[in-house]
């Protein structure tokens, strides 16, 4: 993503530096924490999404910088939530502040990160801003929430799924891109144009992640792979295979899903290769893509509206990459 990114490189180095300062606003007892949490730098894909549609749309300002700086807080939020309920042991190559401190001191490090992402929110003039903001963070929540009620569910459907990544992931994506033209006071119409991009671009970044769980490379992923299975998570690779599997296979399949092991996880991403299911994934989370881009016509021609389109297209080529692994 790095080249794709250079033309708002700059500001992004803005977004790092005040993601960093947040620190000072927390309690000495706990900014220690706190550093360790917003230390783990990433993608900063939600981030960048504010930043190149504030460019495409109306230029980037100091407000695209201070939401850009809220929504990876909330981002990073979910994280530090998400390991805990995975029980990831590493991400991005370091280990996670679950692994480091425990589950209780952890979940309120993430609370924390929540309540000041919110907190720094308050200070747009327009309270409808804040409040996308906030409603995006409840979407977050409440997708992990419904997520954590249907593991080992056998009877989750693909509309559930697709509304749980819709909320979990895609929302926060939306948020970035709706207010990347909001925050500017940009046009509400191609707002609306934009959110569309976001979702579908957050809805395709997930599949991406959930096959990246089940059949990606741990180093090169530099987090804990394979616990999707492990804590009975049914993504879309898995919902293909029981959807198309013959009876016979279908309960040796469901068995193995419940039983959660280890020798089962491996079989079933074999199964899961063998079967297509992973190709159909992929060509589902490509199809996105492209619906997504058909979103960016609203936008005049410019090199951050190029960027918004390579983007795209990046997350296209990252996740066609595991069709091309042999089964």
């Amino acid at each position: 993503m790095k080249d794709i990114l250079a033309l708002v490189e700059p500001h992004l180095r803005e977004v790092d530096a005040a993601i960093h300062r947040q620190c000072e606003a927390f309690d000495p007892a706990i900014s220690g924490y706190v550093a360790y949490a917003l230390g783990s730098s990433g993608k900063r894909l939600r981030p960048a999404l504010a930043l190149l549609v504030g460019g495409a749309t109306v230029g980037v300002t100091s407000r695209h910088v201070d939401l850009a700086v809220i929504l990876e807080m909330i981002h990073l939020a979910t994280l530090v939530h998400d390991d805990i309920m995975d029980g990831a042991d590493t991400r991005r190559g370091q280990p996670t502040p679950n692994a480091r401190w425990g589950n209780a001191i952890t979940v309120l490090l993430g609370d924390c990160l929540f309540a000041h992402a919110l907190d720094l929110a308050t200070n747009f003039d327009d309270a409808e801003i804040s409040r996308k903001i906030a409603r995006a963070a409840t979407a977050v929540c409440t997708g992990e929430i419904l997520q954590t009620q249907r593991r080992f569910d056998l009877n989750l459907s693909h509309a559930d799924y697709f509304r749980i990544i819709e909320l979990k992931t895609a929302a926060l994506f939306a948020c970035a891109a709706e207010l990347g033209v909001l925050v500017g006071k940009g046009d509400p119409a191609v707002a609306e144009n934009l959110r569309q991009f976001g979702l579908k671009l957050g809805t395709a970044y997930q599949i991406y992640d959930d096959c990246l769980d089940l059949a990606g490379d741990e180093d090169k992923a530099g987090k804990t792979l394979g616990t999707d299975l492990k804590k009975g998570k049914l993504t879309l690779p898995l919902l293909d295979l029981l959807r198309d599997a013959p009876p016979a296979d279908l309960a040796v399949y469901s068995q193995m899903i419940l039983r959660a092991e280890d020798p089962e996880s491996i079989a079933l991403t074999a199964a899961v290769r063998r079967s297509g299911s992973l190709k159909r994934a992929i060509a589902t989370a490509v199809e996105l893509i492209e619906d997504a881009r058909v979103q960016l016509a609203v936008l005049p021609p410019s090199p951050y509206g190029e960027a918004l389109h390579a983007i795209a297209q990046k997350v296209s080529e990252m996740i066609q990459r595991f069709g091309e692994r042999p089964a």
